[in-house]
């Protein structure tokens, strides 16, 4: 069953609804939500004892044809095996046709902690967060890496909604990947995405938000944004009102940080002020939509095999909601 002709409508919808006003967001968020398939998991497969590696270096002429083999394997790989920054370039046609449509085993960690194990499918969401209108959507395998599914959502909005007056993309820390802060940049928006840290060391001379310090580990204050030179401005802490350094000038007043030098660490408006604050907690209406359809919509009580009747609800669920406003 395919889901082109309701891929159309639901364009056309949301087309209609930012024609008349109903969907003025600057702001849009993405999240994904599980749902579980009524088809019976497949046994688990018994894996050989793989060959015991030989010991020692490879040999120069062995490395050569080691790392020729990877390039190879990596280049025959499914897009959706490759590394995240594959889909930079790649069309959106190819990366929505792409997109593994089949029940894989899941898992997530809920509030606790703990691994949530399910057999089934996940819904990528991209929703304006004041109207709480589902701009985009997609469907995929319960495995797939939440990251993984962004770049297409952003590009289809880019692409299909240019006359969006988005400004701010948020996601939670599962999409803190460096090629999505990329795909947002090019679109000339602005991400604010909550910083995963990566077995990192400490920044000397930096805080937490990554913003400059002073010689007293001061952290200096968030003032604007320039966007035509893409440079956010740090100015002095008021700590330093009375500091005998300050009068001899050896603490700068002002800071100013190019966006582009790091897009994962330094973002508009800057990580850690109560303007980037305000702006992530819109997050919380991709959760509120997420719910809306497992529990008024029946999204977790899908009872049909194989992916195409899900994938057809997933297809139908924001019309609903849409037409329902």
């Amino acid at each position: 069953m395919e889901c082109d002709i309701l891929e159309t409508e639901k364009e056309n919808v949301v087309f209609q609804a930012i024609e008349e006003g109903f969907i003025t967001d600057d702001t849009a968020a993405t999240d994904a939500c599980h749902f579980e398939a009524r088809d019976q998991a497949p046994p688990k497969e018994e894996k050989s004892n793989p060959e015991p590696k030989k010991r020692g270096r490879k040999s120069k002429e062995e490395r050569e044809q080691w790392l020729k083999d990877e390039a190879e394997k990596e280049a025959n790989l499914p897009l959706y095996e490759k590394k995240i920054e594959e889909q930079l370039d790649a069309l959106l046609a190819e990366l929505r046709n792409e997109i593994p449509q089949d029940p894989k085993w899941g898992v997530k960690k809920n509030s606790e902690g703990k691994n949530v194990f399910w057999f089934g499918y996940k819904a990528h969401l991209v929703v304006g967060t004041s109207s709480q209108y589902i701009l985009d959507s997609l469907f995929s395998s319960g495995n797939l890496n939440d990251g993984k599914a962004a770049i297409p959502l952003l590009k289809g909005l880019h692409e299909r909604f240019p006359q969006l007056s988005l400004r701010y993309q948020t996601m939670d820390a599962g999409y803190d990947y460096e090629p999505i802060y990329e795909q947002i940049h090019r679109m000339g928006q602005q991400s604010v995405i909550a910083y995963n840290k990566r077995n990192e060391g400490e920044l000397l001379g930096y805080d937490k938000h990554f913003a400059p310090t002073c010689f007293r580990e001061h952290s200096y204050r968030y003032d604007n944004f320039d966007s035509k030179y893409e440079t956010l401005k740090y100015t002095r802490p008021k700590e330093c009102s009375d500091c005998p350094l300050a009068s001899e000038e050896i603490c700068q007043k002002v800071y100013k940080v190019k966006t582009p030098q790091d897009l994962r660490k330094y973002t508009a408006p800057a990580r850690g002020s109560q303007a980037w604050k305000n702006i992530f907690k819109r997050r919380s209406a991709v959760e509120r939509v997420n719910a809306y359809l497992k529990e008024f919509f029946q999204l977790n009580n899908v009872r049909y095999c194989t992916g195409n009747v899900p994938k057809f609800i997933l297809t139908l669920l924001p019309l609903f909601t849409m037409l329902q406003n």
